[in-house]
Formats: structure tokens, sequence, C-alpha cells
């Protein structure tokens, strides 16, 4: 069985998820809309969406404002993503839901359990895709949260539509064209740009083919041969049965989450008064996320001797509000930055970091793995801080209460503030 046919099986039949992978699921949805709704003040690109005019049923994040469900996919995929701050997996190095969940929200879904089942169709295939892409495909300067997101969106919507197999091919055919986002991106807008296209192009491939446009039938193929992709034909070894999903990472910074290995491992460290710190990390982050004096909010999002400076200065790193340009050239914190090192380590995993603290009474050695599987009530717990930190507490109790409810209406209505077009 080809791997298109393998991954539209998987998302047309039945449901057998893990016992962790639902609560995941819907950990992400309240993590997400938080992120979206704080990502909605960062202005340009909100901006941008409020000018283009109300157009449509799909509610956005945009101060609420309504366009058509490609346009609404697009926004929301961008603005959830503005902040850096949404989960991520490391067997492919992507962020599942921003892209999935834009995509399944734009299409307005009224039942929890079906938004649920393709939620977890969609977000579980991106990672798969992933990983049968191959890191090359990563390496080589794609964006794997847009290109093997896109895929995974468009299998989500495949079964919220309840589209036939033959009409998933063509959905997936489509969507091979669109598919795409690069790394180059990364520490500009771009980067959460690649987000919000990836969701619109599910969105329109799945409405393309569910009105009779065909595509090639071996879409998913078509696009890793002209990519060079790995095909790493192991990726899809229980699929269904062993859920990736169960290993999503949510983010506790608000930063790059191959930074936060680093900045968990100096929690743990507990040290009050840090002289210099030597970091240890794996070599694939070396070209992602250590850029050595960013200046911009936005560049310090992407650097270890940045976030390093600001833990032992005191900074809180879960604050959105402590990456700004203002903060990036602080002078003290530039200095801070002259004292931490940042170099690659073989023996680590791309989970972990190894840090070395130097102290007034002498070094201090810790380490962190995000790998390491946290349980559902402290995840849940984190997550509550976290959506009380970005959005304060009246918002946060009105987004968690209708996570609960598991009704959809409710939730729409705590993600955003509905507005309709003209009739």
């Amino acid at each position: 069985m080809t791997v298109t046919a393998s991954l539209i099986e998987f998302a047309l039949g039945p449901i057998k998820a893990s016992e962790r992978a639902p609560h995941i699921v819907n950990l992400s949805a309240v993590d997400w809309a938080a992120c979206g709704i704080a990502g909605a003040a960062e202005g340009t690109f909100s901006r941008w969406a409020q000018g283009q005019g109300p157009s449509g049923p799909a509610s956005t994040f945009a101060q609420g404002m309504a366009m058509t469900a490609p346009a609404a996919a697009l926004v929301n995929g961008t603005l959830s993503h503005a902040l850096d701050y949404d989960d991520t997996h490391f067997d492919h190095i992507g962020h599942p839901s921003v892209v999935v969940l834009s995509a399944l929200m734009a299409e307005g879904p009224q039942d929890w359990k079906a938004f649920e089942e393709a939620a977890l169709i969609g977000m579980e295939a991106s990672v798969r895709i992933g990983v049968w892409l191959g890191r090359d495909h990563y390496q080589r300067g794609f964006h794997q949260t847009a290109t093997a997101g896109a895929f995974g969106a468009c299998l989500g919507l495949i079964r919220l539509h309840g589209l036939t197999a033959p009409k998933a091919r063509a959905a997936l055919g489509l969507c091979a064209s669109m598919a795409s986002g690069l790394k180059a991106q990364f520490g500009t807008m771009g980067k959460p740009l690649n987000a919000g296209l990836a969701a619109r192009a599910a969105v329109e491939a799945t409405r393309w083919a569910a009105a009779g446009m065909t595509g090639p039938a071996e879409g998913l193929e078509a696009f890793a041969a002209a990519h060079d992709a790995a095909c790493d034909e192991a990726a899809l070894v229980d699929l269904g049965i062993d859920w990736r999903l169960d290993n999503l990472s949510h983010k506790f910074h608000a930063c790059c989450h191959g930074l936060h290995a680093t900045l968990e491992a100096l929690r743990a460290a507990n040290v009050t008064e840090m002289e210099a710190i030597d970091i240890e990390t794996h070599p694939r982050w070396m070209s992602v996320c250590n850029q050595p004096d960013p200046d911009t909010g936005l560049g310090a999002k992407f650097s270890y001797r940045h976030v390093a400076a600001m833990a032992a200065l005191g900074y809180p790193t879960d604050d959105i509000g402590s990456f700004t340009d203002e903060i990036a050239k602080d002078p003290i914190i530039a200095t801070m930055r002259h004292s931490v090192t940042v170099h690659a380590s073989g023996d680590l995993s791309e989970t972990q970091a190894r840090v070395r603290i130097k102290t007034p009474d002498g070094d201090v050695i810790a380490t962190y793995d995000l790998a390491d599987q946290v349980p559902v009530d402290q995840l849940t717990g984190r997550i509550r801080q976290k959506i009380g930190t970005l959005l304060g507490v009246e918002r946060a109790t009105q987004l968690w209460s209708a996570m609960q409810t598991r009704e959809m209406p409710a939730f729409q209505t705590a993600c955003f503030q509905i507005k309709r077009a003209p009739d």
C-alpha cells in the first residue's frame, strides 16, 4: 500500500486513540487559542487582516473579523504562530497544532467529538509525514510545520468532511502543489506566515477536491520525489496504534522550542547568581536558534545567549512581554550575553541540553530532556498557568471553561469576538 493510500485509510477509518492522545488534543486546542488571541495583539499582520474587511462566515483572532474559510485559516494560522509559543513535536521538528487546528476551525465545526477526531488524525499525520520526509528535508531548509503540516491539516479536513477515498486522493494531490515553507524565514514575520499559508492550502485543496477537482493519485509521493526526500517507510509503522502525538511537547517559554531544554536546565539548577554559563546542545540547533547578538524581540526568541542572559538576570522567559525590541537592546543583557558560550555536543539528543553555571561558590551542572513525558495532570497545570499569563485570569478562565464543556459553539465564542459579514 502506498503512503498516500495508508494515510487516507487512517483518516477515514475507525480511531483507536491512546489514553493520552485526546488529552493532548484538548490541551493543545486551548493552548493554540491562547497563542492566537495573544498573537493578534502583535500588530502588523493583525492590522493587515482587519483591513481586508468582513468577507465570510469564518471567525478570526483579528478582533473576530469574519472571513472566508481559506482566509480565516491563513489569518489564524499566522497569528497563532506569531509568538512562536505553540506546541512542537521533535520527531520531525514541527508545530502540529498551529496548522491543523487553524484549518479545522476555519471550517466552523459544530461538534466537539468530530473536531477532536479530525485533530487527532491531522496532528498525528503531520508528525508521521514529517518523519517520512526525513530530517534531511528539514536540514535542507524546509520548514516542516508548513510542508508536513499542510498535508496533516488536509487529512484532518478529509476526516472532518468525510470525503470519499478518491476525493481524499485528489485533495492530497492538490495540496502537494501548495505545501511549502522555508527555514530561511526563521527570525522574521515570514515564519508564522508559513503556518498560515499551510493552513490555507489545506482548506483550499480539500474544498477543491470536494467540488470535484482532480489531482495526482499519489500526491505525497510526487511531493517527496520533487524534493528528493528520504521517504522513511518505517514512519508509518503502527499508524493508528502507536500514537506519536503522546510525545507532543508544549512550550512554557515564549521562544523557539530549541531553547527550552536549556531554560528548563537553568530552572532546575535553581541558581540565583550566575557569573557565566556554558551551554551544550545538539548540533542541529546551532543553525536554528543560535543568533549570537539579536537586536529585535523576534530575533531574541532564536538566541541561546540572549535567553540564558535573560534567565541569569531574572527576566521571566514565560512572559511574551520579555521579548521586546527594547529588552533585546538592553545593554545589561548584552553584557551578560558575552558571559554565555554555546557549543554542539554529539552525545546529546535534540531534546536535551546541558548547562554549566559559574557561581561565586563554584560550578553547577544541570541537564534536562524535553522527551521526558510530563504526566497529564502536571501538563494541565502548566498550560493553565501559561494561558493565564498570556491572557489574564478572566479571559483564560473563559477559554478553559469553554474547552471543558466540549461544546464547540462555546469554544468558538471564547476564541473569537465574533463578527459577521452583512447580508
